[in-house]
């Protein structure tokens, strides 16, 4: 099998990156010829296997670009798509071969889409987000900070101004997302959704023809003895990209609120606001792997993902859970579905409902007795990237044997 994994980044500089990569190490360590496609240098050294190729485009980011060309270049990248079609060439219709796409709004754009229909291949796409429907890939209302309610590209879409940035951003997504549907192909696509919440809200917005299906993203931690999660002044964490629609800021406004101790692991664009709302509050910026695992393992007592959007499925809960500690879960959070009311707690994502949430928390016991249970629940049915990699593979053969998407 001969799997074609294609992203705009291969270094994990985010969760839908992290997740391109690890997956694509899982296969090859599965026995899988993989050739990874990537936009934009630098490549994370786990991509460093006999059995990968990377490819690099050598392509920018259009966050890195000035606003007039990085705006036409995220709606339509002829080069990007002239350099993929020539690497895609030689595979065209090969047998035992597939298509994984995991990321192309950065820097590939739409302009792929054809060159992927061209070479008439199955083609997969994990579902990180809702771009494949929503032009800000969030089903999200700035305007509101509520989820959004109207359909994709509709009349009432087009004409709501609920980009983060402004309505001339907004245009720019609209035009995108346009674009990349318009040549999207007739054909079947397979898409990956890494939580039920993902696919039950992405599902009604593509098109009928298309396959689902459900594949838990892979997390590469090492079982070890579970954490006492009960010591005195250990903080509650937030993890990931400090921005208002992953709750960060309503995170802070809780624990100021609870009086708890939090730290928030990242960096994004209401750092301030959180440092306005919670003085007390600690944010480290971006860390290593390592350096978040020793966190985690001698300063936290739980994690909190408040998500606001219908977050497809942080990979920060099963982290939490396979250290042993207990996790405090928006209920619009795909996440959630690995919560129990023994491992920790589910909450409408409001100020009250987590400052209450962090208060019950703050008790060492019951932090012990979540994470020891969260630690069971989560080694008994382990999303490693060896089970992973299996259930890919077992939709790529059978996708092969059935020929193009």
């Amino acid at each position: 099998m001969h799997a074609i994994v294609i992203a705009d980044f291969a270094e994990l500089t985010g969760g839908a990156q992290r997740v391109a990569v690890e997956s694509a190490r899982a296969l090859a360590e599965a026995g899988v010829r993989v050739t990874y496609i990537h936009s934009t240098e630098p490549t994370d050294s786990q991509l460093a296997h006999p059995a990968i190729k990377t490819v690099c485009l050598h392509l920018k980011d259009v966050w890195a670009l000035g606003a007039a060309k990085g705006a036409a270049l995220g709606v339509w990248n002829a080069a990007a798509a002239q350099k993929l079609r020539a690497i895609l060439a030689p595979f065209a219709g090969a047998p035992d071969t597939i298509v994984h796409l995991h990321q192309w709004t950065r820097a590939l754009s739409p302009a792929i889409f054809p060159v992927l229909n061209a070479a008439q291949l199955p083609l997969f796409i994990t579902a990180h987000d809702y771009f494949l429907a929503c032009p800000t890939g969030v089903l999200f209302r700035f305007d509101r900070a509520a989820p959004c309610e109207l359909r994709p590209m509709s009349a009432s879409c087009i004409g709501t101004n609920c980009d983060p940035k402004s309505y001339m951003h907004k245009a720019i997504r609209l035009l995108r997302t346009a674009a990349m549907q318009r040549n999207f192909g007739p054909g079947a696509i397979n898409v990956i959704h890494v939580s039920d919440r993902g696919r039950e809200t992405l599902t009604p917005l593509l098109p009928e023809s298309w396959r689902h299906f459900r594949v838990d993203n892979p997390i590469s931690i090492a079982k070890r003895p579970p954490l006492d999660a009960g010591m005195a002044q250990k903080s509650f964490a937030f993890i990931g990209r400090l921005t208002l629609e992953k709750g960060a800021l309503l995170a802070a406004q809780a624990a100021a609120k609870a009086k708890v101790p939090i730290v928030f692991i990242g960096d994004g664009p209401v750092a301030p606001d959180i440092r306005a709302a919670c003085p007390l509050a600690e944010i480290t910026g971006w860390l290593s792997s390592d350096a978040v695992e020793t966190l985690l393992a001698t300063r936290v007592r739980a994690v909190v993902s408040p998500s606001l959007w219908p977050e497809t499925g942080p990979m920060t809960v099963n982290e939490a859970h396979a250290f042993g500690l207990a996790a405090i879960v928006s209920n619009r959070c795909g996440a959630s579905e690995r919560v129990t009311p023994q491992s920790g707690l589910v909450i409408e994502p409001t100020v009250e409902a987590l400052a209450g949430a962090f208060a019950r928390l703050n008790d060492d016991e019951m932090a012990c007795t979540m994470g020891r249970a969260a630690y069971k629940a989560y080694w008994a049915d382990p999303p490693t990237p060896d089970a992973h990699a299996r259930q890919l593979l077992a939709l790529y053969t059978t996708a092969a044997s059935a020929g193009p998407h």
